[in-house]
């Protein structure tokens, strides 16, 4: 990146103002934690007397423009919890799973972290040590370089089975196009965005499993999407579910879960055998469209009708609409990834919109450029550490993520294979609540063997409170400076600064305690220095700007590049034209799934918990299960003790058809137990028309901070713990993708 890819807002309000009252008016960027993506909303925190009093959405933020979700009004009650962790605790590693943290020094625990770190590391190799990462929370910036850099391991775990977020949709960005990430084009390269006069909205928007005024997925500002939807823009959802978006869209797919290959491949069939696509696209940028032709030829409307349960005749209208009303964006959730068939429904929607002429395009599915980084001084990990875990066995996954595989990091732990683990460090993640971990209580029972393991936190959870024997006080977004980037800098849109406004109690941010563990640990050698404004100072000046000016603007705009950076040279190293791919083109049939002994062209197979000639088919349970649904009151497993929060949503609820309730006899708000082969939950019964009739829908994250905190209740984590329902290892071939999404399962009545 350079400075000439940002555009420097002028006039606006400073950084900082102080009203009359002496009250201080800090303007800053939103990340975590607590939490959300890395969406980076514009807020106003008021401070007085050195005590956060108020919080208001900013309007001269580009993009939220003043408006803010409940989870950043309610700021004030999860900076002064009573539950915050404001100081380092230890226990002795017998006690695990009882509450007798003992309140110690910020020396006393560093040495602590260091003594243990180094004995396991000179005992058994510094490969024994795995980093437990969360989901879209700044811990994900630093967690890498604090696993190789600080603990000297390759073992980076996120451990979501099948790595079912983002891990299909970037394997088919990456390979297949040769691009860190699409989205949808809501005018982010834009002073004014979506009201730049420049702008040219998408005539449609294709939504495929997602929700993204709940989520914000990726650093999305969801509510782009009503914006574009105002001015316009129709919408096409594919969902099994009827979610608030998908209610006032122009067609709505209400698919059964884990079809949508073979709908999007239907696509592809009338687009293709109906000359539609864009020819001119297609013979200088794509390569394989015969073999693509040939493919699409078996998925017929009808196939997919009788497959998705959908209608055939619309199949083939919507097609007709994408290919002539151009352009069109594209906003593919994770839905798409918590599917074994996950990483062949992105390829296939790669290929529809190339072959429809959409790729970035204005007002079409805006390609990302790779985040780049300047890293120097930095220490090789030590050779003894070898490969991370599963990347033998799965080899995409160093070229794309870099990390262990989260399911063969469950049997390492479990049976010593390829080699003993002894140490956990959990950075910022809540694995035994129903947030990622399949099959939770194996994860808890191997994780209580470790010789020793760390946590930083802001609250106490299940997780910390079973395995951990240190915990280190994490900071808030508004007690810490950051940087924060839509779509990890890899989209359109904004690059924020998160300005320090406030302080409590010991509290470091992810990347203070990076740089001072560093320096703990290896001293004079340590390169990365420790001062944190010097860090972020010498991480901007690589992409052509200061702290300083970052800072006093608080967010600025990054255009990477505008459109069409395929045809200017700007997606490949050697500034050729062309994509990352072995041949510079889209890879319609790709070479680099051919080389991993993969098909190289997108596929469909039945849901594999539901297909009859699969061994793994199970009998007995008449519904679907999804999981995993966003509601505005929470993040993942986060806010569950916030009063205003959990006032907003109590408990979880299981979305149930008024139809399958009443032949159950179940009434609304009643509790309820879903269970299948590998486990089962609690949760009180919603009853909705806005499901399928075969389809029940479970929120996930949920655990019961006001309960007993103690082994074997772990504050209720296993009452409602959706996640032991998902099965161990049930993965696509490449070792993406696991059903989430599409789980077998049957409803009792508590008292039945």
């Amino acid at each position: 990146m350079s400075r000439d890819q940002f555009i420097i807002p002028e006039g606006g309000a400073p950084k900082q103002e102080i009203l009359d009252d002496g009250t201080v008016v800090t303007r800053t960027c939103a990340w975590s934690p607590p939490g959300c993506h890395s969406t980076g909303c514009g807020v106003k925190l008021f401070v007085k007397d050195g005590k956060l009093v108020k919080v208001e959405g900013d309007p001269d933020h580009q993009v939220t423009h003043g408006r803010l979700c409940p989870r950043c009004l309610s700021l004030t009650e999860v900076e002064y919890s009573p539950e915050r962790i404001l100081y380092p605790m230890k226990r002795d590693p017998k006690d695990r799973g009882k509450d007798k943290w003992e309140r110690i020094s910020w020396d006393e625990a560093t040495k602590l972290m260091v003594e243990k770190t180094k004995e396991i590391q000179e005992k058994y190799g510094p490969q024994s040590i795995v980093l437990y990462g969360g989901t879209g929370r700044q811990a994900v910036t630093y967690g890498f370089l604090f696993a190789s850099q600080v603990l000297g391991t390759p073992n980076y775990c996120y451990s979501q089975s099948g790595w079912s977020c983002m891990g299909p949709r970037q394997t088919g960005m990456s390979l297949v196009l040769g691009s860190q990430y699409l989205e949808l084009d809501f005018g982010g390269c834009y002073p004014q965005m979506w009201n730049d006069p420049e702008y040219v909205r998408p005539n449609y928007i294709l939504k495929v499993g997602k929700e993204p005024t709940v989520s914000n997925g990726d650093g999305l500002w969801g509510h782009s999407l009503i914006e574009l939807m105002k001015q316009g823009s129709k919408l096409i959802d594919v969902d099994p579910r009827t979610t608030f978006t998908g209610s006032r869209a122009e067609h709505h797919f209400q698919i059964k879960p884990n079809t949508d290959a073979a709908l999007i491949l239907a696509l592809l069939h009338v687009v293709i055998n109906e000359d539609l696509y864009d020819h001119d696209f297609v013979d200088k940028w794509c390569y394989g469209f015969d073999e693509l032709k040939e493919r699409v030829q078996q998925y017929t409307p009808a196939f997919a009708a009788a497959e998705c349960d959908v209608d055939e005749e619309e199949i083939v209208t919507v097609a007709r609409k994408l290919a002539t009303e151009t352009p069109w964006s594209l906003l593919v959730g994770v839905a798409t990834d918590q599917n074994t068939n996950g990483v062949q429904v992105i390829q296939a929607l790669i290929d529809l919109a190339a072959i429809c002429g959409v790729l970035d395009v204005p007002g079409g599915v805006v390609m990302g450029t790779t985040m780049q980084f300047e890293m120097t001084n930095v220490r090789p990990i030590d050779e003894r550490a070898g490969r991370a875990i599963g990347q033998d066995v799965y080899p995409i996954l160093p070229v794309l993520l870099n990390t262990t595989h989260p399911d063969l990091t469950l049997e390492a732990l479990e049976t010593g294979h390829p080699y003993e683990i002894h140490m956990g460090w959990f950075d910022s993640t809540n694995l035994l609540a129903p947030t990622c971990s399949a099959q939770p209580k194996r994860w808890h029972e191997a994780l209580k063997k470790m010789d020793y393991n760390i946590a930083k936190e802001i609250f106490m959870n299940p997780t910390v409170m079973a395995c951990c024997d240190l915990v280190f006080p994490l900071a808030t977004w508004m007690e810490y400076d950051g940087i924060v980037m839509n779509n990890y800098g890899c989209q359109m849109g904004i690059w924020g600064a998160i300005n320090k406004a406030v302080d409590s109690g010991e509290c470091k941010s992810d990347l203070e305690m990076l740089l001072h563990f560093g320096r703990a640990m290896y001293g004079k050698d340590w390169k990365l220095g420790d001062d944190v404004i010097e860090y972020l100072d010498k991480s901007l000046k690589f992409q052509g700007l200061s702290w300083d000016e970052l800072s006093e603007k608080v967010s600025v705009i990054n255009t990477i590049g505008g459109y069409r950076k395929y045809e200017r040279g700007l997606m490949r190293p050697d500034g050729e034209p062309g994509f990352i791919t072995p041949t510079g083109r889209v890879e319609l049939y790709s070479l680099r799934y051919e080389a991993l002994g993969e098909d190289p062209l997108p596929y469909y197979i039945k849901p594999v918990l539901f297909d009859e000639n699969d061994p793994r088919h199970v009998v007995g349970y008449p519904l679907t299960m999804t999981t995993g649904g966003r509601h505005y009151a929470s993040f993942h497993s986060e806010h569950r003790q916030i009063p205003s929060l959990r006032a907003l949503q109590p408990y979880p609820e299981l979305e149930i058809h008024p139809k399958v309730a009443d032949e159950l006899g179940i009434v609304q708000g009643e509790k309820v137990i879903v269970e299948n082969p590998w486990g089962s939950a609690e949760l009180r019964a919603r009853i909705t028309p806005t499901v399928r009739p075969d389809v029940i829908h479970a929120d996930h994250g949920w655990w019961y901070p006001e309960e007993d905190p103690e082994e074997p209740n772990l504050y209720g984590v296993w009452r409602s713990n959706i996640n032991e329902m998902v099965p161990h290892k049930v993965i696509g071939k490449l070792g993406f993708g696991a059903p989430y999404k599409c789980l077998p399962a049957r409803i009792r009545k508590v008292n039945a």
